[in-house]
């Protein structure tokens, strides 16, 4: 939820070949393994992902040096930039770091790698996603991480509780769920809250949505519909 997601749009769009679809009124950003929806918030948000349980989004790209140069071109400065690991994590508009690692197999400009939650008890956050959407724990190098199809969520310590995802420019992660409104009603039954109970969105092409919020104060949107667009 951003200030103006026309620049976002040109960014995702122009440096990473995202295709822009239509989900009926909404319009999403594919990337490989990703759908990004990028919303004009009312009121511009103050904070980014930098802070927050969500630190930063990663993306496989051909070329460290390739998007490293397209970057520096558009003014967009770095966070962190580590040439051993052939790995940038960029600062975009509205302060949302993306992180980029060179894959030189890759034959698309782009594709999804993982979200990076900060944590003061990594173990325990992972935990919590390998019970609730039945990720397979593992590591990514350092970090501990929960493996789920076509991506991962990564999880790096953090000395404080991060601030949560809600009113932030990065409001939400997501994930695809298959037969949606029995796991909703499982999780209820397991004694969790949804934010915003189960429903279907006619607007949407009846997308299939709800909302819960994990205990680090990730705001997670489920849907069931996405798949095969």
């Amino acid at each position: 939820m951003v200030a103006d997601p026309e620049e976002q749009k040109k960014l995702w769009v122009g440096l990473l070949g995202a295709e822009v679809i239509k989900v009926g009124s909404l319009e999403a950003l594919k990337v490989p393994g990703v759908f990004m929806i990028v919303g004009k918030a009312r009121t511009p948000p103050a904070e980014g992902s930098d802070g927050s349980t969500v630190n930063h989004i990663g993306f496989l790209v051909p070329s460290y040096k390739e998007i490293k140069a397209k970057l520096e071109a558009r003014n967009i400065t770095f966070a962190m930039d580590n040439v051993a690991n052939k790995q940038v994590i960029a600062r975009f508009p509205d302060k949302i770091n993306v992180e980029f690692t060179e894959d030189a197999s890759l034959k698309t400009p782009a594709a999804f790698h993982h979200i990076h939650i900060a944590s003061p008890d990594p173990e325990k956050a992972r935990a919590w996603y390998v019970k609730t959407f039945g990720a397979r724990e593992g590591m990514r190098g350092s970090f501990l991480a929960a493996f789920i199809p076509g991506g991962e969520v990564d999880f790096r310590k953090a000395q404080d509780p991060q601030a949560p995802t809600k009113g932030r420019s990065l409001d939400h992660i997501g994930f695809e769920v298959k037969g949606l409104e029995a796991f909703c009603k499982k999780l209820q039954a397991d004694g969790m809250t949804l934010e915003m109970a189960y429903r279907e969105v006619p607007q949407l092409d009846g997308l299939k949505i709800a909302f819960l919020v994990d205990p680090e104060g990730t705001r997670i949107e489920l849907t069931e519909g996405l798949a095969g667009r």
